[in-house]
């Protein structure tokens, strides 16, 4: 099915028919199209949408990424302060004067870039620090810096795994990660999320093949927030000859002793192969490592295709990494900060008539009843200024939207009681009746030290 084109090629926007449809439907409905007309189509629809001011995704930022932050209107010059729960710099680093004057010393000494690959001529002796330092972070005898977490993955599984093997994932596993196992050779499996009977199963019908099995998991999974239960994958990939990969994203920095992971967190450290860490997330800027063995490290220094044809990260990047670590070892109480308003947070919200559990992570999901329009939700969120992201297709299967709350070592306990009495707020406004919260008369939230509510955001 394809819409009439208009005189100059482009498609009417039919206001009722597709104002509602998700990213999935928009998908299908385009399929049928030629490549003009199905770009085109959506570009109409989106298009639309940020003009009625019904997605907010792309949002211009005019500020430092803090827990109050200048977010732009799609249509106007308009930037407006508002509480960020949507941001994963988790330690609040972005903002720490000493990781903005440590990549100011370094763009002073080493210039903004390499121009080339870490292999040829972009191994700057600021990367080399900064890998022997991941390595120590993550009880590894090397580590190698790669240009971006996605690049990592599938420059990792797209060299390790030969024809012969097999790379068994988690189904919610990152999408860098699956597409690192298409670009291998090997043969793929998956297994059913954190159920490691499954993941047994699956290696048990492999115990005859001839090849090895690489079982990737992530350490927290960043649309839910939960763990791995690493302390149970570990033996079994052990009992079974297995490599075990952990994509530690979202736990670095947060999870573990001093944060230093999700491994470390379950005492398995030694019994993972491959630790994958971005620096996108805990310490705010680009880049990623992978720690492991020395002769992986030096074997993938050599042939994995996306550490060998990118440039290598900016000196800036690598010092802003570098005095992250610096202020994790100096500042210990950062994460326990941080820990405290996962739980504050969570407490909150089981206030205000949520049922969830204590958070392992710096994300709680709330997901979303259906029938409830999460746009419309998120819009009035963002009018009452509160940054919060809204999950869809395809970040997450259709029909399992959610609020995606993400927190910052930076955050007030005030910042979370706002939060929290407008959220309920929007919440009741949007769910149909049978989900609406449990409470009466004004909210109980948990108050800070002055017992007062968080007032208007200012930058």
């Amino acid at each position: 099915m394809s819409n009439p084109s208009t005189a100059d090629g482009s498609i009417p926007f039919e206001h009722e028919a597709i104002e509602h449809l998700d990213l999935n439907e928009m998908m299908q409905r385009a399929k049928p199209m030629r490549l003009a007309e199905r770009t085109q189509f959506f570009s109409t629809w989106i298009r639309g949408l940020h003009q009625r001011g019904g997605s907010l995704h792309l949002r211009p930022i005019g500020s430092v990424t803090d827990r109050v932050t200048a977010v732009g209107n799609h249509n106007t010059d308009e930037m407006r302060p508002m509480l960020m729960f949507g941001s994963n710099s988790y330690l609040g680093l972005m903002s720490h004067p000493y990781v903005r004057q440590k990549m100011k010393e370094a763009i002073d000494e080493y210039g903004v870039g390499l121009s080339g690959s870490p292999l040829l001529n972009g191994r700057g002796v600021l990367h080399v620090e900064l890998e022997e330092r991941i390595a120590a972070l993550k009880g590894k005898e090397d580590a190698l810096v790669f240009q971006s977490g996605y690049g990592a993955n599938v420059g990792m599984l797209s060299l390790l795994a030969s024809r012969h093997d097999y790379i068994l994932c988690d189904k919610l596993s990152h999408a860098s990660f699956r597409d690192g196992m298409r670009m291998s050779d090997a043969r793929t499996r998956t297994f059913r999320h954190n159920d490691t009977s499954d993941l047994e199963q699956v290696l048990d019908r492999l115990a005859d093949s001839t090849g090895e099995a690489f079982v990737g998991v992530e350490g927290v999974y960043s649309m839910d927030g939960d763990l791995a239960p690493l302390d149970e994958i570990a033996p079994i990939c052990r009992k079974h000859g297995a490599y075990l990969i952990v994509d530690d994203a979202h736990g670095t920095g947060v999870t573990g002793p001093g944060g230093t992971g999700t491994a470390s967190h379950f005492g398995v450290t030694d019994e993972v192969d491959l630790i994958m860490s971005t620096f996108s997330k805990s310490f705010g800027v680009t880049g990623a490592a992978i720690a492991t063995t020395r002769a992986i490290a030096d074997f993938m220094r050599y042939y994995a295709r996306s550490y060998v044809f990118s440039s290598s990260l900016p000196p800036s990047s690598v010092a802003a990494v570098l005095a992250g670590l610096d202020v994790l070892e100096r500042e210990p109480g950062r994460v326990e900060l941080l820990r405290h308003l996962m739980a504050y947070t969570a407490r909150g919200l089981r206030q205000i008539g949520f049922e969830l559990p204590e958070p392992e992570s710096a994300i709680i999901a709330l997901r979303t009843p259906e029938g409830m329009p999460i746009r419309e939700a998120i819009v009035e969120l963002n009018q009452n200024g509160v940054f919060l992201n809204s999950i869809e297709y395809p970040a997450v299967p259709p029909h399992e939207e959610r609020f995606r709350i993400s927190l910052m070592a930076t955050h007030t306990e005030d910042d979370i009681n706002r939060f929290l009495e407008i959220f309920a707020e929007v919440w009741d406004k949007y769910a149909p009746e049978e989900h609406r919260l449990s409470r009466s008369g004004p909210l109980n939230l948990p108050l800070s030290g002055d017992g007062q509510v968080g007032s208007e955001p200012e930058l």
